[in-house]
């Protein structure tokens, strides 16, 4: 079997999440974290909406980790990010920075929202 080494350019995968905090391309985050293409910062949760609308024309899928168990997002917030023109995905936290990571290493345009764990 042959083993190859993922590399993510300027990108900023998820290395690591536990709970209360992630860690993005080495760096701890306490609370919840958005990672899009201005960088990561925290995130204030669902009526944190701006940020993400921003995002719409320069990522493709935005994915929102709902904490340790999937949950349903708020149904105006997803209506706003999809009048946006964004892909909405909604996973549990492990799962939507798993996604994430595997798209990003694709050199895929994705975000990530996620509350933690």
């Amino acid at each position: 079997m042959r083993m190859n080494e993922v590399t993510f350019d300027d990108s900023r995968p998820v290395d690591g999440y536990g709970p209360g905090f992630f860690r993005i391309a080495g760096e701890v985050v306490v609370g919840p974290v958005m990672i899009l293409p201005s960088g990561v910062s925290g995130w204030g949760g669902y009526e944190d909406r701006a940020p993400l609308i921003q995002t719409a024309g320069q990522i493709d899928v935005l994915f929102i980790g709902t904490g340790a168990e999937i949950a349903q997002i708020p149904a105006d917030l997803r209506r706003a990010l999809e009048d946006a023109g964004l892909g909405v995905e909604i996973a549990s936290s492990p799962a939507a920075c798993r996604t994430y990571n595997v798209l990003l290493s694709e050199g895929r345009r994705v975000g990530l929202a996620a509350l933690p764990v």
